[in-house]
């Protein structure tokens, strides 16, 4: 018995490329055209045109950019990635409101493995198989038609690219004034479109980056510690706490209704109610707030090669530790001593490559007896990370039922949503009193101090949004007020002259950002340089001249 093989279905070049061209203008665009109903109603006959030629206008023109490629052969390559891209780009964008731009880009490649597990819900990999792998597999599987068609060929995908620049041509002549207006008025919009956002966000990530090894940029060679500091029986020391995803608005300290910090409410430490970040993501407010540069000048691609807060303290003989539980320092640790605490696969700690914050605390105390001068320790927790907040708290904070236990946080209801990214703050409160007590045991040898800051907020699918990462510009607040807190010990207020209730008074009215950060760290340790900006320091207006 012989099995006849399967006849590949056939197809001319031109109509090849005009059925791929169609399928991922209309079928992989279903984001970017959902946001245009939401700020352009179909009132009117004119809009409803203007609408309509919107998938006119994007199958031109990637029927142009693929025809063009096939003239060099790269036309099913340049295809069956378009598709690839655009699949994915949809689903995030449909189902976390994400918008695709270069510090997108930069997010997804300082991604660690187990956060992209996180994100590899059934749904994302349904998507990805109907709305892209399948269509790719197509892609090769159809056959070009060639023999006496060569020629033809030639003529007919000619005609077709004049065709759909006419086409662009014509859509312009009778809707220039409604696309200027709308895309002039809503700047995001176009960052739905696929597959030009990600071609457009990696260029500008290529571009921005391109210089990025560049030599190290030394600043604080200045630096020094103040003889007050260095004076006296007991040496300093600061722990410096970088939260992660941890949201302003969630901290009962803050007015919230929940009690979240049942414990740091009884620590007595200082609370800014109005602090807002650097970005939205870890990449780029970790290298922000540890660098020299305000939000409003900040340029990452000079971070990147610059020295920070940390070489600058370690420069003026301060023992520097960085402990890291969230995949990375994005730079800001590299040229100090740090350990990845994630490795060290405690049990009970970790979980399949993911640890509780409380293996921060390991072997610490350990590493303070050591201390033979002034320190500062900083902790990069994991602190409230999705989107399996659920993962980030061991069993018994499990406090608000009841919880959203999976990555698919979408199909959670809200009530569920905010439970479980609520236990993650009571788990935030019980480290950062962790590493306060800590501290209170080490008083009859150090003057101790503690800074908590975290790095970004969260979106937990208000207006539709969740996670973070937005444009700054257009980001809502949720992602962009952060949590932060300041305790000093008795001895600290005394030997240094600070007045802890004019502290309370001026952060409880004044608004602050992870720009005071720098200065403040520097001011808190005593370390002189250049680079200190006393307006920048919190501490100054309280602190005794005398």
């Amino acid at each position: 018995m012989s099995f006849l093989p399967l006849k590949r279905p056939a197809l001319s070049r031109p109509a090849f490329l005009l059925l791929f061209s169609f399928y991922i203008a209309v079928f992989l665009n279903f984001a970017f055209y959902r946001q245009v109903l939401a700020v352009m109603p179909l009132t009117t006959p004119h809009s409803v045109f203007v609408f309509l030629s919107m998938p006119v206008v994007a199958f031109s023109v990637i029927n142009i950019v693929v025809t063009l490629l096939s003239f060099v052969w790269l036309d099913r390559v340049a295809i069956a990635l378009f598709i690839l891209v655009s699949a994915a780009a949809q689903f995030f964008i449909l189902n976390y409101g994400i918008v695709l731009d270069r510090s997108m880009i930069v997010n997804m490649l300082n991604t660690t493995a187990s956060e992209t597990l996180a994100l590899m819900t059934p749904q994302l990999l349904f998507s990805l198989l109907v709305f892209g792998m399948l269509m790719i597999a197509l892609v090769f599987l159809i056959r070009i038609k060639t023999g006496n068609y060569t020629g033809k060929s030639i003529i007919y995908r000619a005609a077709s690219v004049l065709v759909s620049a006419a086409l662009i041509c014509l859509v312009a002549l009778l809707f220039y004034k409604d696309y200027a207006s709308l895309f002039r008025n809503n700047k995001e919009l176009v960052k739905a479109l696929n597959p030009s956002n990600s071609i457009a966000a990696s260029w500008s990530y290529y571009s921005h980056h391109r210089l990025a090894n560049q030599p190290l940029v030394r600043i604080g060679e200045d630096a020094r510690q103040n003889p007050q500091m260095l004076s006296g029986a007991k040496k300093n020391l600061t722990i410096l706490i970088v939260g992660e995803t941890s949201r302003a608005d969630d901290f009962s300290l803050s007015g919230y209704s929940r009690v979240t910090n049942p414990l740091l409410a009884k620590d007595d430490v200082v609370w800014f109610p109005n602090t807002v970040s650097c970005g939205t993501s870890t990449a780029v407010s970790v290298p922000c707030m540890f660098s020299n540069m305000h939000r409003s000048h900040y340029d990452d691609v000079l971070a990147s090669h610059q020295e920070g807060l940390l070489d600058i303290l370690q420069r003026a003989g301060i023992s520097v530790l960085w402990n890291e539980n969230d995949g990375g320092c994005k730079g800001a640790c590299d040229r100090v001593p740090h350990q990845d605490m994630t490795s060290l696969n405690l049990p009970g700690m970790c979980i399949k490559g993911e640890c509780y914050d409380d293996v921060l605390f390991h072997g610490i105390e350990d590493y303070i007896k050591q201390l033979k001068g002034n320190g500062v320790i900083v902790l990069h927790t994991i602190g409230s990370h999705g989107p399996t907040y659920y993962n980030r708290y061991p069993p018994q904070f499990r406090k608000f039922v009841p919880t959203c236990d999976t990555n698919q946080i979408q199909t959670c209801t809200n009530e569920q949503l905010v439970n479980t990214y609520d236990n993650t703050i009571l788990y935030v409160d019980y480290i950062v009193d962790k590493a306060i007590g800590i501290l209170k045991a080490q008083q009859d040898n150090f003057t101790t101090s503690l800074v908590y800051l975290s790095d970004h907020g969260e979106s937990l699918g208000e207006n539709g949004v969740y996670l973070h990462g937005m444009p700054y510009a257009i980001a809502p607040m949720e992602q962009k007020k952060v949590p932060m807190l300041l305790w000093l010990s008795a001895d600290y207020q005394k030997r240094y002259s600070v007045d802890a209730t004019c502290l309370r008074k001026m952060t409880a009215s004044q608004n602050y950002s992870q720009d005071n950060l720098f200065s403040t760290m520097l001011g808190i340790t005593g370390t002189e340089t250049r680079e200190y900006v006393p307006s920048d320091d919190i501490l100054t207006a309280c602190r005794s001249k005398s």
